[in-house]
């Protein structure tokens, strides 16, 4: 299990705009969320350790937030044929109370400069990024209980018209992107 932290894309950053296939069916653009008082799109793929431990907490906290009008769009990047627990089939198994859409090209995930999952970024009504890190500080075998405080704490702010100062906003960690042989993004240095 590598722990790999966010990039921290820069805040302010306007929401990259996708297409990309639900594992639902049919195919889901950034539009799904322009209704939404804000909304938040997190990269992560259903073997990590780092995101099953955080997963049914994760649940709650889009629950609670999609009813107040904040959207949520998981995305999985991972490599499937080197990870095949992660394709679509196996996301389908998942049913999340959000939209999951598989990034095949990983053109996507690196328009974000995701690097981890989960990698979790909070945008505002205005399409604005106003929150870039962790769930919360849980990690595998941490013993710290998994509350999503950092992210509650992110979209009660979106909710209140408020700024995150960016000294609160602290990297995820989790495992790498699985990114495909020769993909590699560039931001990696």
């Amino acid at each position: 299990m590598s722990a790999t932290p966010s990039t921290m894309l820069e805040l302010g950053t306007q929401a990259p705009d996708f297409k990309l296939p639900s594992v639902n069916g049919g195919e889901l653009s950034l539009n799904y969320a322009s209704q939404s008082k804000g909304f938040v799109v997190m990269f992560i793929c259903n073997h990590c350790p780092y995101v099953l431990h955080i997963e049914d907490e994760l649940v709650n906290v889009a629950n609670e937030y999609i009813a107040k009008g904040i959207g949520f769009i998981a995305i999985s990047s991972n490599d499937v044929e080197n990870y095949p627990e992660d394709s679509p089939e196996k996301m389908a198994q998942k049913n999340y109370p959000f939209p999951y859409l598989f990034d095949e090209s990983q053109e996507v995930a690196k328009d974000y400069n995701a690097a981890c999952t989960p990698d979790i970024f909070v945008f505002n009504k205005d399409r604005e990024l106003v929150y870039r890190g962790q769930f919360d500080d849980s990690r595998p075998k941490n013993d710290k209980p998994v509350t999503g405080k950092d992210l509650r704490t992110a979209l009660d702010a979106v909710l209140e018209g408020k700024t995150i100062p960016e000294e609160k906003q602290i990297p995820s960690i989790g495992c790498n992107i699985k990114w495909k042989p020769g993909n590699e993004p560039d931001y990696f240095g």
